[in-house]
């Protein structure tokens, strides 16, 4: 799998880091049982939610590009 980056799908990320999942909670965003997290990236999701990019990334331990 290539590495997780902000442009990976929601369903990428919690395919290789299930406890992820942990992280998007505290930021308020229920991505885990979400239709649309197949095809969102972490960007867009972190833009529709209002969240910091750079401070998800850091909680999810993963980095922009």
């Amino acid at each position: 799998m290539a590495e997780l980056t902000a442009d990976s799908t929601i369903y990428d990320l919690l395919k290789a880091k299930p406890d992820a999942s942990e992280a998007l909670f505290k930021f308020g965003m229920g991505c885990v049982g979400c239709a649309i997290a197949r095809g969102e990236t972490i960007r867009e999701a972190a833009e529709a939610h209002g969240i910091p990019l750079p401070e998800l990334l850091k909680a999810l331990g993963i980095r922009e590009n």
